[in-house]
């Protein structure tokens, strides 16, 4: 059952939070060789779902009533073991729910487990030494990408309904994509964020809901979203604007010179094209970037942040870490102040562009992801497009959105011959996280019919 469904029909008492919850964790239970959910606390479960029957019972009307939701490993749910996927935090308890946490139990959620990620959620591939890999729905040897693998795929097996993930540079977009469900990164802002860890790449990480559909993403948002004084990011959203036509446009690179596999470029060209034969007016257009600018530029932010909150540690003692966090943290330890500024500069500049962009466009329309998920050993596929790709040749579409702010959302939208999806991303200015989560609705239905 879908999201929404399972909340009207607990409102409507033709079923409980508490056997919403009993079944999650039995489809949880059964699905343990894909290590999407890698913490349960049936006791505290239950008792979470049995005080929102009794919510309900009393009156109370609550609109993710008895939803079964799954957090990912590096936010903050009080009582439970919550570890950011590293050895450091094996035995950490969080002392308190982060705020989006508070607000998704007032609204009824019950939380049944905790997801995977990739070790600080600052990989690609969700491995962790304390966990292992997380394995993809339809293929066990294939990885589901990172870091939000756990929640990605937890929804697309069908485990749970819903999903928090995090994302600071395309977590929560890139692997709903690979597994065929949606991802909505918002607006940096949008939704309070903390308390919980310091973070490595401050000031672009969000709280992003994954489900299989675009509602159920948008019932997750609304009940998270809104200004909180403790956090000084955090506005009030205006509602959605339907007052003009929409400017529509696709971008099949997002104006950068990358390489994309050629069943992603087809099938992203046939997805754009069904959606103009339903009555979309979608144009040719691309943001226009300042010269040279690439994701390697805003790398050294977390190389730095990682060395910031981890270097003694790792010098302490390196066999802690995840090898491929170990060379991040490496890397931010050889950096210096002017390679920082450098970095913060382009992270600006990348916010410019794209905020000049959205002055002539509504809402773009590009590609999440350059190719379908590779083998879990690997930090991504050797080639994309027919040449050599670099480690994060998989990530090339999504990072610049977190350091523009701007709210993001991945809806599936094909598949390659052998089946695995890919998905479109749908992208709009800061603060029309709403205009674009309709747009979004609009798509997949378009899609889907």
């Amino acid at each position: 059952m879908r999201a929404i469904e399972i909340a009207r029909a607990v409102t409507a008492r033709k079923t409980t939070a508490r056997h919403m919850a009993e079944q999650a964790l039995a489809r949880i239970e059964a699905g343990r060789s894909l290590n999407a959910v890698i913490t349960i606390d049936p006791d505290r479960m239950r008792a979470e779902a049995d005080a929102v029957d009794a919510r309900v019972a009393a009156g109370e009307s609550l609109p993710l009533a008895g939803v079964p939701v799954v957090i990912k490993d590096n936010i903050w749910v009080g009582g439970w073991r919550i570890t950011q996927g590293s050895k450091l935090f094996a035995g950490f308890t969080a002392p308190e729910d982060a705020i989006a946490i508070v607000r998704l139990r007032r609204a009824g959620a019950v939380i049944v487990g905790i997801g995977a990620t990739s070790e600080f959620a600052c990989k690609g591939v969700t491995t962790s030494l304390l966990y292992g890999p997380t394995r993809h729905p339809q293929n066990p040897e294939l990885t589901p990408g990172g870091s939000s693998g756990g929640p990605a795929v937890a929804v697309a097996a069908g485990l749970v309904p819903l999903a928090i993930g995090t994302d600071a540079g395309g977590s929560s977009r890139r692997p709903p994509a690979h597994v065929g469900v949606v991802g909505f990164k918002p607006s940096y802002g949008a939704i309070p964020y903390g308390p919980g860890f310091a973070e490595a790449g401050w000031g672009i990480s969000v709280m992003a809901p994954i489900a299989a559909d675009v509602e159920d993403a948008r019932l997750a948002f609304e009940a998270m979203a809104g200004f909180d004084p403790r956090d000084p990011a955090t506005f009030a959203l205006p509602g959605a604007d339907h007052a003009k036509p929409l400017r529509l446009a696709y971008s099949p690179r997002l104006g950068l010179d990358v390489a994309v596999d050629d069943e992603v470029s087809s099938g992203l060209r046939h997805a754009v094209d069904r959606l103009r034969a339903a009555g979309m007016a979608i144009a040719d257009a691309d943001p226009v970037w300042p010269a040279d600018l690439a994701e390697d530029a805003v790398m050294p932010l977390q190389h730095a942040g990682l060395a910031a909150l981890y270097g003694d540690a790792f010098r302490s003692d390196a066999t802690q870490f995840d090898p491929d966090i170990a060379k991040q943290i490496e890397r931010g330890l050889a950096l210096s102040g002017a390679d920082v500024a450098r970095a913060l500069e382009a992270s600006t500049q990348i916010a410019r562009a794209f905020a000049a962009f959205f002055l002539d466009v509504d809402v773009l329309l590009a590609p999440t992801v350059p190719c379908v998920a590779w083998p879990f050993t690997q930090l991504g596929p050797s080639m994309i497009g027919g040449r050599p790709a670099s480690p994060r040749g998989h990530a090339v579409f999504t990072p610049f959105v977190n350091h523009a702010g701007v709210p993001a959302i991945s809806i599936p939208c094909g598949t390659n011959a052998q089946g695995l999806p890919f998905g479109m991303q749908l992208i709009a200015a800061r603060g029309r996280d709403r205009l674009l989560l309709d747009v979004a609705a609009a798509a997949q239905r378009a899609l889907l019919g």
